[in-house]
């Protein structure tokens, strides 16, 4: 289906065929009378979903949609209107757009009022005007969803405050919410993000990325170039993150997958040598590091990471009854000298990636407890095994038990 079949009578408009009173005079009767508001808004959407259409989705909205849309579902109003708004900011480029060839020969139709803008300040302006209408009881949702993609463009022209302050105001709103459509969170959940990439605020851009790629489908909603940035934005938010000790839920995300052929694919495999608390993978990919200059500055920070990753693993690897663990084993696993690991346990502790006592005396660290972790394939392997282990020795203990103490059960 081409952009010229979809609406064609919207398209004829807004290429300056009509006037906007002819318009008014001889279209708008044929919508008004039936009150088929529902379906002319679905071929609204139809229209503006083809690439074709993006030249023409300002004044569509300013001329033709603006008449009737007190009539429309608020939500899908403020969706539409959305799109247009992108043309304000330059994010939408006509088909075979070529800033040269313009130069050099004018397209010979031009639609009136409508060229690609580029400061978003335009877009601000439209969308301000589209808060406005939605700013009710009734239409809250309609509103978070507006305000959160003005935010966007706010934190595109440096307005960072007000951008947290609209994620402030549209968070205490969604959580007043009994339900509301998944692209509404989404919406929240990814301008929230870019906020705190823009902050280098590694652990809290980790967590909305994540809730974000929960709310939409990663192969429909992402083109193949967004998919790549955000495995890798995530991958080195995971690795800079200095509350991020557990990786396993990012390691299980389709998301990764898509860095597979790239020259970010060694991210993964950093990622999971983190996880393992795996030194010697650590320190063959660091040459890798100077692609990456972030991490490449927080060599040292990673480094210690990795330590206390290594010290975690070792502790979850044991038997519950294995725990006392002393300062050489921890110095061989993490490859520190004996007089550094009780630095290591003790930021260990105040992490809260375990729970448990030191005991200088002994040189010794008694663990109670290990942070729960999402696992791998690898350490749900481990698991089972010592899972079968204590099989065996409760079906050992349940045997004596029956073989030493029957006449004492049998009364």
């Amino acid at each position: 289906m081409t952009c010229s079949t979809t609406l064609s009578p919207l398209k004829t408009y807004t290429t300056g065929n009509h006037s906007p009173s002819t318009c008014s005079q001889t279209q708008k009767p044929r919508v008004a009378l039936p009150r088929l508001w529902h379906q002319l808004t679905l071929k609204v959407e139809e229209f503006i979903a083809e690439p074709a259409s993006a030249i023409f989705q300002i004044p569509l909205y300013q001329h033709f949609v603006a008449d009737w849309e007190e009539k429309m579902n608020k939500l899908k109003m403020v969706t539409i209107g959305l799109t247009a708004a992108k043309q304000y900011a330059g994010m939408f480029v006509p088909p075979h757009h070529n800033p040269q060839k313009e130069t050099e020969s004018p397209p010979r139709t031009q639609p009136p009022n409508t060229h690609i803008h580029t400061d978003p300040s335009d877009a601000i302006a439209f969308l301000t005007a589209l808060i406005a209408k939605v700013d009710t009881s009734t239409t809250r949702d309609a509103y978070v969803h507006a305000v959160m993609e003005t935010a966007h463009y706010r934190l595109r022209s440096g307005q960072t405050e007000e951008t947290k302050d609209a994620i402030d105001r549209c968070e205490k709103l969604l959580d007043s919410f009994d339900a509301v459509e998944t692209l509404i969170y989404a919406s929240f959940y990814r301008v929230s993000a870019e906020y705190y990439k823009a902050k280098a605020d590694y652990a809290q851009y980790y967590k909305n990325a994540l809730l974000f790629l929960a709310c939409v489908n990663i192969d429909t909603d992402l083109t193949a170039e967004e998919r790549v940035e955000r495995a890798h934005d995530l991958s080195i938010a995971a690795l800079l993150g200095d509350t991020i000790y557990n990786f396993g839920e990012l390691l299980m995300h389709p998301i990764l997958d898509s860095l597979m052929g790239t020259t970010y694919d060694w991210l993964k495999g950093l990622l999971i040598a983190f996880n393992a608390g795996d030194i010697g993978k650590f320190e063959s990919l660091a040459p890798k590091f100077p692609a990456e200059p972030l991490l490449q500055h927080s060599l040292p920070a990673l480094s210690r990471k990795i330590c206390l990753m290594s010290l975690v693993e070792a502790v979850f690897s044991r038997d519950a009854d294995d725990r006392h663990i002393p300062f050489a084993a921890i110095a061989a696993e993490t490859r520190l000298p004996v007089d550094e690991v009780e630095h290591l346990v003790m930021k260990a502790l105040s992490l809260k990636l375990i729970k448990g006592s030191i005991d200088q005396v002994a040189a010794l660290v008694k663990v109670e407890w290990v942070q729960p972790r999402v696992l791998d394939r690898t350490q749900i392997e481990g698991m089972r095994g010592r899972l079968m282990s204590w099989e065996q020795d409760v079906g050992r203990t349940a045997g004596f038990v029956e073989k030493e103490g029957g006449e004492v059960f049998a009364q």
